[in-house]
């Protein structure tokens, strides 16, 4: 079976078993603790660790994940066996408190054995050690004795938190090969190879290790597109199944080399790299010297290295590009869509990588002198990865010739020194919020109600970093409460201001609202004392939610503008809406002039003077769909959407607030239009009277 058919075969198998299929997540996280989605899980972290509610019971997908940065980073491993990738699929199903152990064994073992029709004497199971019902029901369903192991057949969020054994399935793919069984002490010689893994999420543990069974059971599989390709087109080496034989061969037609065993690696880096570089570019990740950019322009950088290492010499991943649309554009429609944008970045980070190299080089060879005792310094090492993007081994490489080592301690220790810096700079509330896995998500269904004043309840406080009970008048806190009517930041648009109020008194000054996971973080400075479990009233600023408000509606007319100005291809790659001010970034090749700036803000202004109605509807996805309203690409939507029609210019899923007539706006004013990155432009637009 082909890669397509093999996913087509699984969506198929649990659709018809009742599970929802879903679309691939973006491999840019709603997560701010991970660079990219590094596997099946998290997208759906909210809801098994039941911070947000589930949409269906049970879901299936194939998720693109990506594994090269951080904590999870396989990139220096891939090209030198057969089983590592900086990108891969993943796919799994989903429970969220519907069905639970029997039937997700007895459905995996069904897809392998009857769908996938794999040699079930070949197929070895393990359970958790402590796991007798698991182990119990694989003796049933097939007769098979499951090898008890503990550490590897236990899954955890983190030291607390949800968590549960797991099951795996491996594969034998034959005695020729080296290996023992899992658990042994040779498992890791090639033999057995894991094809799926089923999580159990039943306990919850506290900070003392004790488990207490969770109310809602999930379920959390994972299957590994690459491994199963390999194992049903009966190849030991995941380079050898048909994706990568298809890519390889592009590799040979555009470097003019033939794969030889000496060469082997850098056609696996290749073929690899170029998935990883054009998926994630086609998802909105750029190129640059942060955060994921710097990982996938080293990732891209690494791949051009290899290029020449095969004698090519000029542009190499953009020429491959068309190649990976070929072989896997069908299941991902958005590597279509982008190719213009992505061969363009490709192309212009493949130009600065020569430059880059030619820099390098200079700092290199000036370096060179100075060296005396045959090593390069851990700092200057650093410099070259850090300001010209030479990975380590390119510089060893290099030095090799001169018979110069590289200082790799001292080398560490500035990447160290860097990681914490970054670590630093993500460092924040969000994540103490998110600590608070038993706090209630916020009912905020008055958010749409700018005049309502909700009667609500303390339920957590957090001061300097530190959730207390109570706090006094002058702190400067953050409140959640189990009703609001405050709209958290969200979608691009800026969060609420306004009062919490006790007794009719002012309480609290609230200054920015947010919303983490599902719960909304008023912050803001007390002007009284307030306690867990008060009663309080929240009252929202009605003026600065007006000019938020007719920002948004703005930012609407304005990418409608943009696309009967530009074309129809323009594609809203992010925005921010504050009150009578919106900053809009927009995929676009080049500088906009300013005869065309002139005509999209006359054409706003033509909306906001007509009046037009602007309705705000709810309805399904498929309605909405059907409505033709605008998505934003790779979004994740629910079964009930809320979409804002304005007059016959704009139709778009937006879950932000919204003016009722155009004319609310009173004027919008462009007021500059620049690059942020490659591809893509940024306009800030003044709206209201800040407008005027």
């Amino acid at each position: 079976m082909t890669y397509n058919e093999i996913r087509k075969a699984f969506l198929d198998y649990f659709e018809s078993r009742g599970h929802k299929i879903v679309p691939s997540a973006s491999l840019i996280p709603n997560d701010p603790t991970l660079l990219f989605t590094v596997a099946g899980m998290v997208p759906w972290k909210g809801i098994l660790q039941g911070i947000e509610p589930a949409f269906a019971p049970r879901v299936a997908d194939v998720q693109k994940c990506i594994r090269a940065g951080g904590k999870h980073n396989d990139l220096e491993d891939v090209g030198f066996d057969g089983r590592h990738h900086t990108f891969f699929e993943m796919m799994g199903n989903w429970s969220f408190g519907d069905y639970f152990k029997e039937e997700a064994i007895a459905m995996s073992w069904e897809l392998l054995t009857k769908v996938f029709k794999l040699d079930p004497n070949r197929i070895v199971v393990t359970t958790h050690i402590s796991d007798d019902d698991a182990t119990a029901i694989w003796k049933k369903i097939t007769g098979k004795d499951a090898i008890r192991l503990d550490k590897d057949n236990w899954w955890s969020a983190g030291d607390t938190g949800p968590c549960g054994p797991c099951t795996e399935m491996h594969y034998d793919m034959g005695a020729e090969l080296p290996g023992g069984l899992p658990g042994s002490p040779d498992e890791n010689g090639g033999r057995y190879v894991e094809i799926w893994n089923d999580v159990f999420m039943q306990y919850d543990r506290d900070a003392n290790g004790n488990l207490t069974p969770l109310p809602k059971q999930n379920v959390d599989t994972g299957s590994g597109l690459e491994r199963m390709a390999a194992v049903l087109q009966g190849k030991t080496d995941n380079y050898d199944t048909d994706v990568f034989v298809a890519l390889k061969r592009a590799v040979s037609d555009v470097t003019g080399v033939a794969e030889t065993p000496d060469n082997v690696t850098s056609f696996k880096v290749i073929t690899d790299h170029l998935r990883s570089v054009g998926f994630a570019i086609a998802d909105g990740v750029i190129p640059s010297n942060t955060d994921r950019g710097y990982v996938i322009r080293r990732i891209l950088r690494r791949a051009m290295r290899h290029g020449q290492m095969l004698g090519h010499r000029g542009a190499l991943l953009s020429k491959l590009y068309p190649a990976l649309i070929a072989t896997m554009g069908d299941a991902y429609p958005e590597l279509v869509h982008e190719q213009k944008r992505v061969v363009e970045i490709i192309e212009n980070e493949e130009n600065a990588f020569a430059d880059m190299l030619q820099n390098g080089m200079k700092l290199l060879d000036a370096e060179l002198p100075k060296i005396n005792n045959g090593i390069l310094p851990g700092d200057v090492a650093f410099k070259l990865f850090d300001t010209y993007g030479f990975p380590i081994d390119l510089t060893q490489m290099i030095l090799r010739d001169k018979n110069i080592a590289v200082d790799v301690a001292g080398f560490e220790k500035c990447m160290a020194e860097q990681k914490e810096r970054s670590r630093a700079d993500t460092r924040g509330t969000r994540i103490l919020w998110e600590s608070q896995t038993d706090l209630p998500a916020t009912d905020d269904s008055s958010k749409y109600a700018p005049d309502a004043k909700i009667e609500s309840r303390v339920l957590a406080i957090l001061r300097n970093d530190e959730f207390v009970k109570s706090a006094k008048s002058g702190d400067e806190v953050e409140v959640a409460l189990d009703k609001t009517n405050f709209y958290g930041t969200m979608g691009g648009q800026v969060g609420d201001m306004g009062t919490i109020l006790r007794d009719g008194a002012a309480v609290m000054n609230v200054m920015e609202t947010n919303r983490v996971g599902n719960v909304v973080v008023h912050k803001g400075t007390l002007v009284a004392d307030i306690t867990v479990g008060d009663t309080v009233t929240t009252q929202i600023n009605e003026t600065v939610r007006q000019q938020t408000a007719r920002a948004h509606t703005a930012t609407h007319l304005l990418q409608a503008a943009l696309q009967r100005v530009l074309n129809d291809d323009v594609e809203q790659r992010g925005s921010k809406v504050s009150p009578d001010s919106v900053r809009f970034d927009f995929r676009f090749g080049r500088a906009m002039t300013a005869e065309e700036k002139q005509a999209v803000e006359d054409l706003v202004n033509k909306w906001i003077a007509a009046d037009m109605p602007v309705k705000h509807e709810e309805m399904s996805l498929d309605e909405a769909k059907a409505k033709g309203a605008m998505a934003l690409f790779n979004e994740k939507y629910g079964d009930t959407v809320k979409v804002i029609t304005a007059g016959d210019v704009s139709c778009e899923l937006c879950g932000g607030t919204h003016v009722y007539h155009t004319g609310e706006i009173i004027r919008a004013k462009v007021n500059k239009e620049k690059s942020i990155s490659s591809g893509i432009r940024r306009i800030t637009m003044s709206v209201g009277t800040l407008a005027e």
